[in-house]
């Protein structure tokens, strides 16, 4: 059985949702269950092309946070593209599961809609998850909520593997009764949008990758080379200088840097009160932080935090998400 995961939430580190379909996978790959997960927020020039990749699951998972109101823009412009490009024939045999949790109001409306457009696409909706959560501390220490996740993880498998039957819906009308063009005009610009070339994310890849060793060249013809820009040495021992030890963390992090490949990464190594901050290549890491040396630089002289960073989406991380916390804390450049 495969399982997708489509999160349209901004991967802001205290989401609690983020928190519920991490526990969720676990469950289901428990379960035997091959579980792939999909960030819209990181896949946002490519949705139009995420339909295609219903056409091998079994089931799948539309997860989102309300923050203000509403599911987000990310997941209705996921559904726009089920809607206009998704097929139709397999859609019908999907069984999908809704979570939504709030940090205000708004959760149990949020999977109500998209329940409901999940029925109008033709799909069959499932028992899903949806709850307030305005700390996720509490979701994390909290056993009795852990049971109720697993528990309702359990039963979203059991309904995709059993095909249990779904009552039908008037929503399901819609399809009957709403014409959907074979060919649809689209401006030129909405035709390169679309585009294989626009969709592919190795293409897109590509010429960023180029753009970027243009600038590089620039930058040296320029005389802007590393020992004018700073290097990953200097930023080392200038961690070193501001390290502030807190008791209980042990923990490798590397920083990569996104726009300047010859810069080596930069590793520090936290264990209680002692940490080494160097200049090169780790072996495992906790916390993989990649982002821009500008913006490095702008967190190394106190203009903005690690975890503001992340949240603006100046940085991008792997690992455990507490730990990114806590660097603020670790190298006193929290903002007064």
């Amino acid at each position: 059985m495969k399982i997708n995961i489509y999160y349209g939430g901004r991967g802001i580190i205290d989401d609690p949702t983020l928190y519920v379909i991490s526990q969720i996978t676990t469950v289901l790959q428990e379960l035997n269950v091959k579980v792939q997960q999909y960030n819209l927020y990181e896949q946002k020039n490519g949705i139009t092309a995420l339909p295609n990749t219903l056409k091998d699951a079994d089931g799948i998972i539309l997860a989102s946070t309300v923050e203000w109101f509403g599911v987000g823009g990310y997941m209705m412009q996921f559904l726009d593209a089920c809607w206009l490009y998704g097929d139709k024939e397999k859609i019908k045999s999907i069984y999908m599961a809704p979570v939504v949790m709030s940090t205000t109001h708004g959760e149990r409306e949020g999977m109500m809609s998209l329940s409901a457009a999940w029925e109008m696409l033709g799909g069959l909706p499932c028992e899903g998850i949806c709850g307030y959560i305005a700390d996720t501390t509490k979701l994390e220490n909290s056993s009795e909520y852990s049971k109720i996740i697993d528990k309702k993880a359990e039963n979203i498998y059991r309904t995709i593997n059993q095909k249990m039957p779904v009552f039908p819906a008037s929503n399901r009308a819609v399809i009957n009764k709403v014409a959907v063009a074979n060919s649809i005009d689209l401006t030129p610009q909405e035709s390169e949008q679309l585009s294989e070339y626009a969709s592919d994310d190795r293409f897109v890849k590509k010429q960023k990758e180029d753009l970027q060793e243009l600038a590089s060249i620039f930058r040296d013809k320029m005389g802007q080379d590393e020992t004018t820009a700073g290097n990953s040495e200097e930023y080392a021992k200038k961690l070193q200088s501001t390290f502030r030890p807190v008791a209980g963390i042990n923990a490798v992090f590397k920083v990569l840097f996104t726009d300047n490949a010859r810069l080596k990464p930069v590793v520090i190594n936290v264990q209680n009160s002692r940490c080494t901050c160097s200049a090169g290549e780790s072996g495992e890491c906790d916390v993989v932080i990649t982002t821009e040396q500008r913006v490095f630089e702008d967190i190394l002289d106190g203009r903005i935090t690690f975890q503001r960073a992340f949240m603006d989406g100046s940085i991008k991380m792997k690992g455990d998400f507490k730990l990114l916390r806590s660097m603020d804390q670790l190298f006193g450049l929290m903002e007064e």
